[in-house]
């Protein structure tokens, strides 16, 4: 597996992975239907992150035919003080390790290349793969938040000491 920068060209993979069943219970309706809205959810989105922080979310790519599984990195939201790591992945490389994998490698860029002390990540509450996922990798609950008024979302932190 590895990762890069989301670019244009990605649009199609952009289109199914956010139609995904699973996207929009978990992550919500991004009113992403056609390359057009990929693409503009792309320039508004990740690669804005890009140009504002120096990091963003990722593509994760298979690496022995390099095609497009998920997307994993980081993300910084005016509602959290803290940087985010985000994850989502095609169902049909759900529960095959690229999500641990993914996460460990963006987590190491943060601690070694961004010097970042502590991570968050949010979830909602059903959603009990990544709140799995997070546990796995050492993040430990810090209760709800509401980034959005009556949408709480479970809070779970990771700090290097």
């Amino acid at each position: 597996m590895s990762l890069r920068r989301l670019v244009l060209e990605d649009a199609p993979f952009i289109v199914e992975l956010v139609n995904d069943p699973g996207w929009i219970r978990f992550i919500g309706d991004r009113n992403v239907h056609s390359l057009d809205d990929a693409r503009r959810y792309l320039e508004n989105g990740p690669m804005k992150l890009y140009a504002k922080h120096g990091f963003g979310l990722w593509i994760v790519e298979r690496r022995s035919d390099g095609a497009p599984v998920g997307m994993c990195g980081l993300v910084k939201r005016d509602q959290l003080e803290d940087v985010d790591l985000g994850f989502a992945f095609l169902p049909a490389y759900r529960g095959q390790g690229y999500a641990h994998e993914a996460s460990v490698g963006v987590l190491d860029y943060a601690w070694g290349k961004l010097g970042f002390k502590r991570i968050v990540a949010i979830f909602t509450a059903s959603n009990e793969i990544s709140e799995r996922l997070l546990r796995k990798l050492g993040f430990v609950p810090e209760g709800t938040r509401e980034l959005t008024p009556g949408d709480p979302v479970n809070l779970y932190a990771w700090s290097r000491s």
